[in-house]
């Protein structure tokens, strides 16, 4: 029997594979560019019987939308957004359009791009701002997705057009706020699914709530006794435009950066996964998954609480772990630019306020001239260097990967054991299942190498030997 971890690798013939396979990775999106071309040309065909028939404008685009989602054996969703992407590329994405059909973009980072660019293009056609809006949106959009995947494409296009139509999102945060409710489908043997359409603050916040609920609940059924909960803080960076930031924070509990166990993952409705919590743990006397137990904390919460003045309302009462960042500016009232729940989008700027005003502490950090974050005057060197790379790296510092940073470990960049110092420009945060690919214990021809450049940008190399740059995010901010 050959023994596979000292057989000798032909990693000529590994890298061609993967180099192939990325190839006919480019080829499908140019393909898939021409498709989004045929579809451009339909729209000019429903553009001309409209012309002809104008009170028939509705019934012909639902045709023409089942005549293509038949034809392609996909649903009517999917094709009313394909013609929307394919739109928005030929009237107001002109580089975007290029880079799909060179195949340094796919399908997924134009859809993200695309809807992204509506809420500019709804400024632009409100007279909010002006029409060369859509190209400074294009350019600033392009350094990220062309080097990123199309999950942090889609954070980073938010936050762009956030800087870019603040008063536009902040409208449309209005509006969609009417829209929040809880709907119940059947889903037949028992079982329902239970929607519901809140405040995007509000429901990172509950998630973030279940899963420190159900890690006590399997901690205590295991008899396993809880960390300190002083022991570490979590901080919630706060960014005005004049590169200058506040930040207030709030406790969690730390991390050995040395436990590798996997965290349970999840699947979103974006096609993105999300671990849910990697400490959870499981107890000889609870037979129940991580996922069991949060269905069943949230049929209990709900179903044996009472609304309570004394308890207050959402915002007074959140205990889960929210990361915002807002301009000093609009923290105190002199304008309504909207912030940013970090990692996901922008957020309306009273709910910002909100949130900023239930919170003690606070620590002003500060930016340099690209968004990164260099330095803080919090006293404690130790905290604050903790403080500094939460509000540096918002989530994993993995190539495409977006785990935020409370369930990350910090590591040394270079092992601490073997020299390495414990110093800003040597410390990143990763998610236990990346942070292991670079254990010593992983066979040298499966390990992973990583190196830290200035300005925190990680430089990965692949056991293949490729070699993948991750940047910390910046924080836009267009003045």
């Amino acid at each position: 029997m050959t023994n596979l971890t000292t057989a000798p690798l032909d990693l000529e013939e590994r890298r061609r594979v993967r180099d192939a396979w990325a190839e006919t990775r480019r080829r499908i999106a140019a393909l898939e560019a021409e498709a989004a071309e045929l579809l451009v040309a339909q729209i000019a065909f429903r553009d001309e019987d409209v012309a002809s028939a104008p009170h028939h404008r509705d019934a012909i685009h639902r045709s023409m939308v089942a005549e293509f989602a038949a034809a392609g054996r996909v649903s009517t969703g999917t094709m009313e957004f394909a013609f929307a992407d394919a739109l928005a590329l030929s009237t107001a994405l002109p580089r975007v359009r290029q880079a799909f059909h060179e195949g340094t973009l796919s399908s997924a980072h134009v859809r993200e791009v695309a809807r992204a660019s509506a809420i500019v293009d709804e400024a632009i056609r409100n007279r909010v701002v002006a029409p060369e809006t859509m190209a400074l949106f294009e350019t600033a959009v392009l350094v990220v997705a062309e080097a990123e995947t199309a999950a942090r494409t889609r954070v980073h296009a938010r936050r762009v057009a956030s800087a870019l139509v603040g008063e536009t999102i902040t409208e449309r945060h209005r509006r969609a706020a009417d829209e929040r409710c809880v709907t119940v489908r059947s889903v037949d043997d028992g079982l329902a699914v239970l929607t519901a359409i809140l405040p995007e603050w509000a429901a990172v916040a509950i998630a973030d709530r279940l899963s420190q609920l159900t890690r006590t609940v399997l901690r205590a059924r295991a008899a396993v006794p809880a960390p300190d909960a002083g022991s570490d803080e979590a901080t919630h960076p706060l960014a005005p435009a004049n590169h200058e930031l506040l930040t207030a924070h709030s406790v969690e509990t730390d991390r050995p950066c040395d436990d590798t166990r996997a965290g349970t993952t999840i699947p979103s409705a974006d096609g993105d996964t999300y671990a849910l919590d990697p400490e959870a743990e499981s107890a000889p006397s609870d037979t129940r998954t991580w996922s069991q137990v949060q269905a069943d904390l949230l049929t209990d919460l709900l179903l044996t609480a009472d609304p309570s003045a004394v308890e207050g309302d959402g915002i007074t009462g959140v205990r889960g772990r929210l990361q915002v960042t807002v301009a000093a500016t609009t923290l105190a009232g002199l304008d309504d630019r909207p912030g940013e729940l970090d990692g996901h989008g922008a957020l309306h700027p009273d709910v910002a306020r909100a949130l900023a005003g239930r919170d003690g502490g606070w620590t002003r950090l500060f930016l340099d001239p690209h968004g990164q974050v260099v330095e803080t005057d919090a006293y404690s060197p130790t905290e604050s260097m903790r403080r500094l790379l939460r509000a540096r790296d918002q989530h994993c510092r993995f190539p495409g990967c977006r785990q935020p940073v409370h369930r990350c470990d910090i590591d040394h960049t270079r092992d601490h054991a073997k020299g390495g110092p414990t110093r800003v420009d040597n410390l990143a945060h990763l998610c236990r299942g990346h942070h292991v690919l670079k254990h010593p214990d992983i066979p040298e021809p499966q390990r992973w190498t990583v190196r830290q450049h200035p300005g925190g940008v990680l430089e990965w190399r692949s056991p293949l030997g490729a070699v993948h740059t991750d940047h910390a995010p910046r924080r836009v901010a267009f003045v």
